[in-house]
Protein backbone atom coordinates (compact mmCIF):
# COMPACT_ATOMS: atom_id res chain seq x y z
CA UNK A 1 0.00 0.00 0.00
CA UNK A 2 1.01 3.90 -0.46
CA UNK A 3 -0.43 6.72 -0.02
CA UNK A 4 -1.42 8.93 -2.95
CA UNK A 5 -2.82 12.19 -2.98
CA UNK A 6 -6.48 12.61 -3.82
CA UNK A 7 -8.72 16.21 -4.07
CA UNK A 8 -11.89 15.08 -2.03
CA UNK A 9 -13.06 18.28 -2.29
CA UNK A 10 -13.34 21.21 -4.91
CA UNK A 11 -15.14 24.63 -4.61
CA UNK A 12 -14.92 27.64 -6.66
CA UNK A 13 -16.40 31.59 -6.70
CA UNK A 14 -17.02 33.04 -9.89
CA UNK A 15 -17.66 36.94 -8.82
CA UNK A 16 -21.41 37.91 -9.90
CA UNK A 17 -20.47 41.10 -11.78
CA UNK A 18 -19.99 40.63 -15.54
CA UNK A 19 -18.50 42.79 -17.97
CA UNK A 20 -19.24 42.45 -21.37
CA UNK A 21 -17.08 43.43 -24.28
CA UNK A 22 -19.02 46.51 -24.95
CA UNK A 23 -18.67 47.62 -21.61
CA UNK A 24 -15.03 49.35 -22.96
CA UNK A 25 -16.52 50.93 -26.12
CA UNK A 26 -15.82 54.23 -23.82
CA UNK A 27 -12.06 53.23 -23.36
CA UNK A 28 -9.38 55.41 -24.33
CA UNK A 29 -7.02 53.42 -25.68
CA UNK A 30 -3.22 53.52 -26.24
CA UNK A 31 -0.35 52.13 -27.32
CA UNK A 32 2.82 50.86 -25.56
CA UNK A 33 4.57 54.22 -26.94
CA UNK A 34 1.75 56.34 -25.45
CA UNK A 35 0.08 57.13 -28.74
CA UNK A 36 -3.66 57.22 -28.77
CA UNK A 37 -5.18 54.47 -30.92
CA UNK A 38 -7.87 55.69 -32.96
CA UNK A 39 -8.94 52.66 -34.58
CA UNK A 40 -13.20 52.83 -33.35
CA UNK A 41 -13.52 50.67 -30.26
CA UNK A 42 -15.76 48.79 -31.62
CA UNK A 43 -13.40 47.20 -34.04
CA UNK A 44 -10.68 47.04 -31.20
CA UNK A 45 -13.23 44.92 -29.70
CA UNK A 46 -14.03 42.43 -32.32
CA UNK A 47 -10.26 41.29 -32.99
CA UNK A 48 -9.89 41.30 -29.39
CA UNK A 49 -13.07 38.53 -29.40
CA UNK A 50 -11.32 37.43 -32.69
CA UNK A 51 -7.75 37.04 -31.15
CA UNK A 52 -9.13 35.77 -27.65
CA UNK A 53 -12.10 34.71 -27.95
CA UNK A 54 -13.31 36.13 -24.94
CA UNK A 55 -17.04 37.95 -25.04
CA UNK A 56 -17.53 38.70 -20.89
CA UNK A 57 -15.41 38.53 -18.02
CA UNK A 58 -16.02 38.43 -14.13
CA UNK A 59 -15.45 41.43 -11.42
CA UNK A 60 -15.31 41.59 -8.20
CA UNK A 61 -17.86 44.02 -6.23
CA UNK A 62 -15.93 47.34 -4.64
CA UNK A 63 -16.62 45.61 -1.12
CA UNK A 64 -15.21 42.30 -1.97
CA UNK A 65 -11.28 42.20 -1.37
CA UNK A 66 -9.21 39.13 -2.48
CA UNK A 67 -9.39 37.20 0.84
CA UNK A 68 -13.07 37.49 0.37
CA UNK A 69 -13.47 35.75 -2.51
CA UNK A 70 -10.80 32.93 -1.42
CA UNK A 71 -13.15 32.38 1.70
CA UNK A 72 -16.03 31.41 -0.40
CA UNK A 73 -13.83 28.94 -2.58
CA UNK A 74 -12.18 27.62 0.24
CA UNK A 75 -15.44 27.01 2.40
CA UNK A 76 -17.32 25.41 -0.51
CA UNK A 77 -14.17 23.30 -0.83
CA UNK A 78 -14.21 22.09 3.21
CA UNK A 79 -17.63 21.72 2.84
CA UNK A 80 -17.44 19.55 -0.41
CA UNK A 81 -14.55 17.12 1.63
CA UNK A 82 -16.82 16.87 4.52
CA UNK A 83 -13.34 17.18 6.62
CA UNK A 84 -13.14 19.27 9.80
CA UNK A 85 -10.88 22.68 9.04
CA UNK A 86 -9.52 22.46 12.48
CA UNK A 87 -7.75 19.04 10.90
CA UNK A 88 -6.00 20.98 7.70
CA UNK A 89 -2.30 20.48 8.24
CA UNK A 90 -1.41 23.10 5.42
CA UNK A 91 -3.46 26.27 3.99
CA UNK A 92 -1.67 27.36 0.96
CA UNK A 93 -2.91 30.47 -1.36
CA UNK A 94 -1.32 30.65 -4.43
CA UNK A 95 -1.74 34.40 -5.65
CA UNK A 96 0.07 36.94 -7.60
CA UNK A 97 -1.52 40.76 -6.20
CA UNK A 98 -2.30 39.47 -2.86
CA UNK A 99 -4.83 41.65 -0.84
CA UNK A 100 -6.49 44.40 -3.03
CA UNK A 101 -9.74 46.79 -1.90
CA UNK A 102 -10.71 49.48 -4.55
CA UNK A 103 -9.58 51.69 -2.23
CA UNK A 104 -5.49 50.17 -2.28
CA UNK A 105 -4.34 48.63 -5.64
CA UNK A 106 -0.93 48.63 -4.52
CA UNK A 107 0.48 44.62 -3.86
CA UNK A 108 -0.33 44.09 -0.20
CA UNK A 109 1.44 40.99 1.19
CA UNK A 110 1.16 42.19 5.30
CA UNK A 111 -0.34 39.67 6.39
CA UNK A 112 -0.12 37.29 3.77
CA UNK A 113 -3.20 36.20 1.85
CA UNK A 114 -3.10 32.85 3.53
CA UNK A 115 -3.02 34.27 7.12
CA UNK A 116 -5.70 36.51 6.12
CA UNK A 117 -7.54 33.79 4.70
CA UNK A 118 -6.95 30.91 7.42
CA UNK A 119 -8.60 33.91 9.89
CA UNK A 120 -11.48 34.53 8.11
CA UNK A 121 -12.38 30.52 8.28
CA UNK A 122 -12.07 31.19 11.88
CA UNK A 123 -9.31 27.95 12.17
CA UNK A 124 -7.65 27.67 15.11
CA UNK A 125 -5.22 25.00 15.15
CA UNK A 126 -1.78 26.31 15.33
CA UNK A 127 -0.57 23.55 13.63
CA UNK A 128 -2.45 24.58 10.81
CA UNK A 129 0.42 25.84 8.86
CA UNK A 130 -0.75 28.89 6.63
CA UNK A 131 1.91 30.73 3.83
CA UNK A 132 1.68 32.38 0.05
CA UNK A 133 3.24 30.89 -2.75
CA UNK A 134 4.15 33.24 -6.06
CA UNK A 135 4.72 31.35 -9.36
CA UNK A 136 2.22 33.86 -11.53
CA UNK A 137 -0.28 32.19 -13.06
CA UNK A 138 0.83 28.32 -12.29
CA UNK A 139 0.99 29.30 -8.80
CA UNK A 140 -2.40 27.06 -7.99
CA UNK A 141 -0.96 23.86 -9.84
CA UNK A 142 2.41 24.66 -8.25
CA UNK A 143 1.01 24.38 -5.02
CA UNK A 144 -0.87 21.65 -5.39
CA UNK A 145 2.31 19.86 -6.26
CA UNK A 146 4.19 21.14 -2.94
CA UNK A 147 0.77 19.61 -1.27
CA UNK A 148 1.71 16.67 -3.18
CA UNK A 149 5.25 17.00 -1.72
CA UNK A 150 3.95 17.36 1.53
CA UNK A 151 1.44 14.03 1.89
CA UNK A 152 3.67 11.82 0.34
CA UNK A 153 6.63 12.37 2.56
CA UNK A 154 4.00 11.50 5.53
CA UNK A 155 4.17 15.61 6.72
CA UNK A 156 0.65 15.86 5.92
CA UNK A 157 -2.62 14.44 5.46
CA UNK A 158 -5.08 17.17 4.36
CA UNK A 159 -4.05 20.13 2.72
CA UNK A 160 -6.15 23.23 1.10
CA UNK A 161 -5.36 24.70 -1.70
CA UNK A 162 -6.46 27.77 -3.04
CA UNK A 163 -6.34 30.22 -5.99
CA UNK A 164 -7.43 33.57 -5.67
CA UNK A 165 -6.43 36.85 -7.61
CA UNK A 166 -8.54 40.52 -8.48
CA UNK A 167 -6.80 41.14 -11.99
CA UNK A 168 -8.98 44.14 -12.72
CA UNK A 169 -7.91 46.51 -9.86
CA UNK A 170 -4.40 46.35 -11.17
CA UNK A 171 -5.72 46.50 -14.91
CA UNK A 172 -4.73 49.87 -17.03
CA UNK A 173 -7.68 50.87 -18.77
CA UNK A 174 -5.87 52.59 -21.23
CA UNK A 175 -4.14 48.96 -22.53
CA UNK A 176 -6.16 47.18 -24.29
CA UNK A 177 -5.09 43.73 -22.58
CA UNK A 178 -6.45 44.92 -19.43
CA UNK A 179 -9.63 43.32 -21.62
CA UNK A 180 -8.51 40.00 -20.84
CA UNK A 181 -8.13 40.34 -16.94
CA UNK A 182 -10.91 38.74 -14.88
CA UNK A 183 -11.16 38.62 -11.03
CA UNK A 184 -12.30 35.10 -9.33
CA UNK A 185 -11.01 32.14 -6.49
CA UNK A 186 -10.99 28.25 -6.35
CA UNK A 187 -9.82 25.69 -4.07
CA UNK A 188 -9.70 22.01 -3.03
CA UNK A 189 -8.60 19.99 -0.15
CA UNK A 190 -6.13 17.47 -1.15
CA UNK A 191 -5.80 14.02 1.34
CA UNK A 192 -3.85 11.39 1.55
CA UNK A 193 -5.27 7.79 0.48
CA UNK A 194 -4.11 4.58 0.99
CA UNK A 195 -4.34 2.65 -2.21
CA UNK A 196 -2.89 -0.42 -3.96
CA UNK A 197 -2.51 1.31 -7.50
CA UNK A 198 -1.86 4.81 -8.29
CA UNK A 199 -5.06 6.69 -7.71
CA UNK A 200 -4.60 10.80 -7.43
CA UNK A 201 -1.95 12.98 -8.32
CA UNK A 202 0.11 10.34 -10.20
CA UNK A 203 2.96 12.96 -11.64
CA UNK A 204 3.67 16.12 -12.41
CA UNK A 205 6.77 18.28 -14.27
CA UNK A 206 7.26 22.11 -14.30
CA UNK A 207 10.11 24.39 -15.98
CA UNK A 208 11.17 28.24 -15.71
CA UNK A 209 12.79 29.82 -18.54
CA UNK A 210 13.83 33.23 -16.49
CA UNK A 211 16.93 33.85 -18.44
CA UNK A 212 15.09 35.25 -21.62
CA UNK A 213 11.57 35.26 -20.81
CA UNK A 214 10.91 36.93 -17.36
CA UNK A 215 9.75 40.08 -18.72
CA UNK A 216 6.96 38.88 -20.70
CA UNK A 217 4.53 39.66 -17.65
CA UNK A 218 5.73 42.32 -15.34
CA UNK A 219 4.76 45.88 -14.26
CA UNK A 220 4.21 49.07 -15.25
CA UNK A 221 3.25 52.63 -15.59
CA UNK A 222 -0.44 53.56 -17.64
CA UNK A 223 -0.11 53.93 -21.61
CA UNK A 224 -1.57 56.98 -20.90
CA UNK A 225 1.04 59.40 -20.40
CA UNK A 226 -0.72 61.76 -18.43
CA UNK A 227 -2.01 58.64 -16.06
CA UNK A 228 1.82 57.86 -15.86
CA UNK A 229 2.49 60.36 -13.89
CA UNK A 230 0.30 59.44 -11.05
CA UNK A 231 3.52 56.68 -10.78
CA UNK A 232 1.18 54.18 -10.26
CA UNK A 233 2.10 50.09 -11.21
CA UNK A 234 -0.24 48.41 -13.85
CA UNK A 235 0.14 44.61 -15.19
CA UNK A 236 1.52 44.79 -18.31
CA UNK A 237 2.17 41.70 -21.38
CA UNK A 238 4.24 40.96 -24.39
CA UNK A 239 1.04 39.29 -25.96
CA UNK A 240 3.06 38.07 -29.00
CA UNK A 241 6.31 36.88 -27.14
CA UNK A 242 3.94 35.03 -24.88
CA UNK A 243 2.07 33.24 -27.08
CA UNK A 244 4.96 32.44 -28.99
CA UNK A 245 6.69 30.86 -25.72
CA UNK A 246 3.47 29.14 -24.45
CA UNK A 247 2.97 27.98 -28.27
CA UNK A 248 6.72 26.09 -28.41
CA UNK A 249 6.80 25.33 -24.31
CA UNK A 250 4.03 24.00 -22.89
CA UNK A 251 3.03 21.18 -25.24
CA UNK A 252 6.78 19.97 -24.25
CA UNK A 253 6.06 20.29 -21.04
CA UNK A 254 3.07 17.94 -20.62
CA UNK A 255 4.72 15.13 -23.13
CA UNK A 256 7.36 15.38 -20.77
CA UNK A 257 5.00 14.98 -17.86
CA UNK A 258 3.31 11.90 -19.57
CA UNK A 259 6.53 10.63 -21.06
CA UNK A 260 7.56 10.17 -17.34
CA UNK A 261 4.26 8.06 -16.64
CA UNK A 262 4.99 5.97 -19.70
CA UNK A 263 1.93 7.41 -21.15
CA UNK A 264 0.42 8.49 -24.35
CA UNK A 265 -1.99 11.48 -25.30
CA UNK A 266 -4.60 9.07 -26.02
CA UNK A 267 -4.55 7.94 -22.83
CA UNK A 268 -5.79 11.12 -21.61
CA UNK A 269 -9.29 11.83 -21.41
CA UNK A 270 -9.18 15.92 -20.37
CA UNK A 271 -7.00 18.71 -20.50
CA UNK A 272 -7.46 21.48 -18.50
CA UNK A 273 -5.35 24.27 -19.96
CA UNK A 274 -4.47 27.82 -17.95
CA UNK A 275 -7.76 30.18 -19.62
CA UNK A 276 -5.17 32.63 -21.01
CA UNK A 277 -6.32 33.29 -24.57
CA UNK A 278 -9.24 30.62 -26.47
CA UNK A 279 -7.26 30.69 -29.31
CA UNK A 280 -3.34 30.20 -27.99
CA UNK A 281 -4.95 27.43 -25.96
CA UNK A 282 -6.70 25.79 -28.93
CA UNK A 283 -3.13 26.13 -30.85
CA UNK A 284 -1.43 24.40 -27.75
CA UNK A 285 -3.92 21.79 -27.58
CA UNK A 286 -3.18 20.89 -31.45
CA UNK A 287 0.59 21.16 -31.23
CA UNK A 288 0.24 18.73 -27.98
CA UNK A 289 -1.37 15.92 -30.08
CA UNK A 290 1.19 16.90 -33.03
CA UNK A 291 4.00 15.95 -30.83
CA UNK A 292 2.43 12.28 -30.51
CA UNK A 293 1.41 12.29 -34.97
CA UNK A 294 -2.45 12.97 -34.27
CA UNK A 295 -3.36 15.84 -36.73
CA UNK A 296 -7.40 15.69 -35.04
CA UNK A 297 -7.86 16.87 -31.56
CA UNK A 298 -10.24 14.66 -30.10
CA UNK A 299 -13.72 16.57 -29.33
CA UNK A 300 -14.85 17.54 -26.14
CA UNK A 301 -10.73 16.90 -24.84
CA UNK A 302 -10.54 20.33 -23.66
CA UNK A 303 -12.99 22.36 -21.70
CA UNK A 304 -12.98 25.76 -21.88
CA UNK A 305 -14.26 28.79 -19.51
CA UNK A 306 -12.51 31.74 -21.12
CA UNK A 307 -15.07 33.12 -23.49
CA UNK A 308 -17.35 33.95 -20.12
CA UNK A 309 -15.18 34.39 -17.16
CA UNK A 310 -12.32 35.67 -18.99
CA UNK A 311 -8.75 35.13 -17.37
CA UNK A 312 -8.21 35.15 -13.54
CA UNK A 313 -4.73 34.38 -13.49
CA UNK A 314 -4.05 31.18 -10.98
CA UNK A 315 -8.11 30.71 -10.22
CA UNK A 316 -8.67 29.54 -13.94
CA UNK A 317 -7.20 25.87 -13.48
CA UNK A 318 -9.01 24.88 -10.12
CA UNK A 319 -12.03 26.68 -11.11
CA UNK A 320 -12.21 24.85 -14.43
CA UNK A 321 -11.83 21.88 -12.22
CA UNK A 322 -14.64 22.51 -9.79
CA UNK A 323 -16.70 23.27 -12.78
CA UNK A 324 -16.19 20.13 -14.48
CA UNK A 325 -16.58 17.61 -11.03
CA UNK A 326 -19.73 19.35 -10.63
CA UNK A 327 -21.24 18.85 -13.78
CA UNK A 328 -21.51 22.48 -14.45
CA UNK A 329 -19.74 23.01 -17.87
CA UNK A 330 -20.71 21.44 -21.05
CA UNK A 331 -18.87 17.67 -21.63
CA UNK A 332 -18.60 14.55 -20.17
CA UNK A 333 -18.29 13.99 -16.65
CA UNK A 334 -14.80 12.72 -15.90
CA UNK A 335 -15.18 8.45 -14.48
CA UNK A 336 -13.19 6.70 -11.97
CA UNK A 337 -9.71 5.85 -13.14
CA UNK A 338 -9.98 8.43 -16.12
CA UNK A 339 -6.69 10.43 -16.69
CA UNK A 340 -6.69 14.58 -16.45
CA UNK A 341 -3.85 16.89 -17.14
CA UNK A 342 -3.81 20.18 -15.50
CA UNK A 343 -1.40 22.50 -16.91
CA UNK A 344 -0.36 25.98 -16.87
CA UNK A 345 1.93 28.98 -18.34
CA UNK A 346 2.46 32.55 -16.78
CA UNK A 347 5.14 35.00 -15.68
CA UNK A 348 8.52 33.80 -14.37
CA UNK A 349 8.16 32.40 -17.31
CA UNK A 350 6.75 29.17 -15.70
CA UNK A 351 4.97 26.02 -17.04
CA UNK A 352 4.02 23.09 -14.89
CA UNK A 353 1.28 20.67 -15.03
CA UNK A 354 -0.30 17.48 -13.32
CA UNK A 355 -1.14 13.74 -14.39
CA UNK A 356 -4.16 13.01 -12.25
CA UNK A 357 -6.15 9.65 -11.93
CA UNK A 358 -9.75 10.13 -11.12
CA UNK A 359 -10.88 7.92 -7.91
Amino acid sequence: MSIYSVITGTGSYVPEKIVKNEDFLSNEFYDNTGERIFTPNSQIIEKFKEITTIESRRYAQDDQSTSDLAKIAAERAIESAGIDKEDLDYVIVAHNFAETTPENMHINIMPIMAALLKQKLGIKNPKSVAYDILFGCPGWVQAVIQADYYIKSGDAKKVLVVGADILSRISDPHDRDSMIYADGAAAVVVEGVESDVPVGIIGHNSRSDSLEFSQMLSMGYSYNHQEAEKKEYYLKMNGRRLYQYALEFVPETIKAGLDKLNLHIKDIEKVLLHQANGKMDDAIIKRLYKLYNIKKVPEDVMPMTISWLGNSSVATVPTLFDLLIRGELDTKLPEKDDLLVLASVGAGMSINSIVYKMP
